[in-house]
């Protein structure tokens, strides 16, 4: 699936998967997950190795095309290519941003992880980014020591930038309220959704909780 097959609307939960070398666990709960119709999911991982991602990597994005979910990759465009996956999302140290444009080509997805950093957003938008992602808004458990971005980040990109902001770290049913009023419109999420007991039905709450239909 590529950008041409989306509805245009990047709005609503972005779920990213937990870091796990249990391959059957992770891709029951993405299974499990997927029912409650997230906007996109992106395969994460900084542990496993290399066949490990490219393996894990190939059962998300299966479950995601049969789910009719685009599928990003987290950090490797060179996974994201070999996997042919609808897009990548990108770091500070993964890679430049107008080279990746270049080879995803116009119909998939770049994403751009800004951190706190303005100037970081800026350049993903003129790099010809899909999104902009600003984090941690929330204490994460997942990154204990990263930086705060506050909610102020989000309205001013919405305010400034022509494109979907994204809002990372901490992340509950709880504050999602005050990330969506910030102008969110992705709201990036592990332990909220793959924790509980329920991912499907918590999914579907983020879904609600943007005012998208069941």
């Amino acid at each position: 699936m590529t950008m041409a097959n989306r509805d245009g609307a990047l709005r609503g939960l972005y779920l990213i998967t937990p870091d796990t070398a249990d391959s059957a666990a992770l891709l029951a709960g993405v299974r499990r997950a997927l029912a409650g119709r997230p906007a996109l999911v992106q395969y994460r991982s900084k542990h496993a190795d290399a066949a490990l991602q490219r393996e894990q990597a190939a059962g998300v994005a299966t479950l995601c095309r049969e789910a009719g979910v685009p599928f990003i990759v987290n950090d490797s465009l060179e996974l994201a290519l070999a996997l042919g996956a609808d897009g990548v999302h990108l770091g500070r140290d993964d890679g430049d941003l107008r080279a990746a444009r270049a080879a995803l080509g116009p119909e998939r997805i770049l994403g751009v992880t800004c951190y706190n950093e303005w100037a970081r957003a800026e350049e993903g938008a003129a790099a010809g980014a899909d999104y902009v992602a600003f984090g941690a808004v929330f204490a994460s458990s997942t990154k204990p020591a990263a930086v705060h971005a506050p909610l102020e980040l989000l309205t001013r990109a919405r305010r400034e930038l022509a494109l979907p902001v994204a809002a990372i770290g901490g992340i509950t049913l709880g504050n999602a309220p005050q990330a969506i009023a910030a102008g969110a419109d992705l709201l990036a999420v592990i332990a909220d959704v793959f924790d509980h007991p329920d991912p499907g039905a918590r999914a579907a709450a983020y879904r609600a909780a943007f005012g998208l239909p069941g």
